[in-house]
C-alpha cells in the first residue's frame, strides 16, 4: 500500500491531470469525418482498420471495404465482419501480390476497378466508414493518380470517416490526412522462419 504522503502526492498529480484533460476536451467541438492513415513497415496496419470496423458497427453503423492488390484470400476478418449482414458491403477487387501479376497494365486496371468501386461507395449516404485497404500501395506504385485520389477524399461527404493502409503512405497523402499512424516494426515472426497462420496474417 502507498505511504500516506506517496498517496496524497499521487492524488494531487491526477487532479492536476484531470483538470487538464477535462480543459482540453471541453474545447473539443466539431465532429466530422476524419480521413486516417495507417502505414509503416510493422503489422497492423490492417488489423487497426478492422478494429475501427468492429467499433462502429458496434453503433449500428454502415462499413464499406475496398481491398486493393490483395486477392481473394479466405480472411478471417472479412469472415467475421460480414456476419454483420448488410452493414457491412466488401469487395477484394486485387488480384494478390504485384511480384505475382508481374504484369503492369493488369495491376493498372485492377486498381482502376477498385478506385470506381471506392468513388461509388463514397457516395453511399449511409455509409459511416470506408476502409481503403492497400490503397497506399496502389499509389506508391503509380497504378492510380495521385491528384485524382485526393480530390475525391477531400470531398467525400463531410460526415464519412475513410481509413487508407498500407507501407509507404505518400507525403501528399500525409498531409492530407486528419490522422495518420505508423506502425514500426521492431521485430517479426516470419524473420525466423515462421509462416503466415490463419488468425494471426489472415
Amino acid at each position: 500500500m502507498a505511504e500516506p504522503d506517496d498517496a496524497a502526492r499521487h492524488r494531487a498529480k491526477m487532479e492536476k491531470r484531470k483538470q487538464m484533460q477535462d480543459t482540453e476536451a471541453a474545447a473539443r467541438t466539431r465532429e466530422q469525418g476524419l480521413l486516417m492513415v495507417h502505414t509503416g513497415t510493422g503489422k497492423g496496419k490492417s488489423t487497426a482498420a478492422w478494429g475501427l470496423a468492429l467499433r462502429m458497427l458496434g453503433y449500428g453503423k454502415r462499413v464499406g471495404v475496398v481491398q486493393f492488390i490483395k486477392g481473394a484470400w479466405t480472411t478471417g476478418e472479412r469472415a467475421a465482419l460480414e456476419s454483420f449482414g448488410p452493414l457491412v458491403t466488401w469487395h477484394t477487387l486485387g488480384e494478390g501480390f504485384t511480384w505475382n501479376t508481374q504484369d503492369k497494365a493488369r495491376d493498372i486496371a485492377t486498381c482502376r476497378r477498385a478506385w470506381e468501386q471506392a468513388l461509388a461507395l463514397m457516395q453511399d449516404p449511409d455509409l459511416a466508414l470506408l476502409i481503403l485497404d492497400e490503397l497506399n500501395i496502389a499509389l506508391r506504385y503509380d497504378y492510380l493518380p495521385l491528384d485524382e485520389v485526393l480530390d475525391a477524399l477531400r470531398n467525400r461527404p463531410p460526415g464519412l470517416h475513410v481509413v487508407v493502409t498500407g507501407r509507404n503512405a505518400k507525403p501528399a497523402l500525409v498531409e492530407a490526412a486528419d490522422m495518420v499512424t505508423e506502425m514500426t516494426l521492431v521485430k517479426h515472426h516470419t524473420a525466423a522462419g515462421v509462416k503466415a497462420q490463419p488468425g494471426i496474417e489472415f
